[in-house]
């Protein structure tokens, strides 16, 4: 008596087939997620530490960084772009009763949305009242100058009590969902944002952009944050 193993096999390949790479992802998304991730670490770092220069060099890096994040959230590729995960509270109820659309599941899922505005919001916070704060000991910002003293006590209180703090619990939530979702969900997370793409089974949708003129775009769109992030270095000295 023989058996076959001929539809088990036809429907591995029939599911390889439909699993098809897409490039959700593209580059200068790539390197910017990892750029933050290494800067931001380096900024608690040099922070609890008491090392202001570094604190200061991968604060400036931090802002360039955002500034750029905030533009190729507008004109970046496709998953990229801040249109395509800003979900209304219906979709965010749907997704945690799981029944969200298949097509908020390519890129940032509802609630990886929701991290992802509470981080960069934090950072931005962060990065602004770092810009104007005085330890009134060895460290001031570029800015302190500009505003009223009132202001810089406030953004200094802020920005070294409790927005440290808070920049902490939000990357330890950030890489913690990343944890439960790889662990337990089985959702390769990690994987696509260092490749760019996503294997997508039976669903087809529109690739990010991700060409050599794209690229180059996101290059010069760099520079000019980075060169903006200089010149209010500059205003320290």
């Amino acid at each position: 008596m023989s058996v076959s193993f001929e539809p088990t096999t036809r429907r591995a390949a029939l599911g390889a087939e439909l699993a098809r790479p897409t490039r959700v992802w593209d580059l200068p998304t790539r390197l910017f997620h990892w750029a933050s991730a290494v800067s931001v670490i380096g900024l608690l770092v040099t922070g609890f530490s008491g090392i202001m220069e570094w604190h200061f060099r991968l604060g400036y890096t931090v802002l360039a960084l955002l500034l750029f994040r905030l533009l190729w959230g507008v004109v970046g590729g496709r998953w990229s772009r801040f249109t395509s995960f800003l979900y209304s509270p219906r979709w965010v109820l749907a997704h945690l009763r799981g029944r969200a659309h298949p097509d908020h599941l390519v890129g940032h899922s509802p609630l990886g949305a929701l991290s992802v505005f509470a981080v960069l919001g934090m950072l931005v916070l962060q990065v602004c009242t770092g810009l104007v704060s005085d330890d009134e000991v060895s460290a001031s910002g570029p800015l302190t100058r500009f505003v009223s003293n009132a202001t810089v006590s406030l953004a200094s209180h802020w920005h070294s009590v409790f927005g440290k703090w808070g920049v902490v619990a939000l990357v330890s939530l950030h890489v913690l969902a990343v944890l439960f979702y790889t662990l337990v969900k089985r959702q390769r997370l990690v994987g696509p944002m260092i490749s760019g793409d996503k294997l997508l089974a039976g669903l087809r949708v529109a690739e990010s952009r991700d060409t050599t003129s794209t690229r180059f775009t996101a290059l010069m769109l760099f520079l000019l944050c980075a060169a903006f992030a200089a010149w209010i270095a500059s205003l320290r000295a």
